[in-house]
């Protein structure tokens, strides 16, 4: 029996392509992406799924909570909307494991107990370097070169109540090369970042 997982989704995806292309070229691989979520409506994740004829859903602020409702809420409560939202997904189609590939909005209430130990997070560089609030894609990469880091990589933790707290299952390091911008360094992480995301989601199957 595979494992059902959800994988949460913000932006371009591509850790998610790296997921869906282990699965669809392994016959045994031992999980399958039963929906992806978006925290937001334009994410080309969300194209990435139906290509791939995983079902998708949007689960933001304002598509849970209603636009006024959203504007006038806090940060935490936003967040908690969010989050019981994904939870109810999660357990409608079964749900067993949640990957956060490249997914922004810190989850909080219900959802850490109930997948507790089942809720892994990539974040793109060493933790417990870098990470944090606004700690995130080229802001991350921006930091990295600004501290004159030799080294960064990539992360793949637990998820915990702390944003990029939780224990660590594996992390990947590239070096920081002389004249690096922060899209140089992305680049080099990528490729690593797309091997560590399978690599501990089979190990947590």
């Amino acid at each position: 029996m595979k494992t059902k997982v959800a994988v949460l989704v913000s932006g371009g995806g591509t850790n998610l392509q790296a997921l869906i292309d282990y699965q669809a070229e392994h016959a045994d691989c031992p999980y399958e992406i039963v929906i992806v979520i978006s925290d937001h409506k334009d994410a080309f994740a969300l194209e990435r799924a139906a290509k791939a004829n995983i079902l998708s859903t949007i689960r933001s602020p304002f598509s849970v909570m209603g636009k006024d409702a959203a504007q006038a809420s806090d940060r935490d409560t936003k967040r908690t909307a969010v989050s019981n939202a994904v939870l109810e997904d999660c357990k409608k189609n079964g749900v067993q494991v949640i990957v956060q590939a490249g997914w922004l909005t810190v989850l909080a209430g219900e959802i850490l107990s109930e997948y507790e130990g089942k809720i892994i997070n990539l974040h793109p560089a060493l933790l417990p370097k870098f990470g944090g609030v606004g700690m995130w894609g080229h802001h991350v990469h921006e930091a990295v070169l600004a501290a004159g880091e030799k080294e960064s990589g990539c992360t793949i933790h637990l998820v915990s109540g702390e944003c990029d707290g939780g224990k660590i299952l594996l992390q990947r390091k590239v070096p920081v090369l002389e004249g690096d911008t922060p899209d140089s360094l992305y680049a080099r992480i990528a490729s690593q970042e797309h091997e560590a995301i399978v690599t501990a989601l089979l190990s947590l199957c």
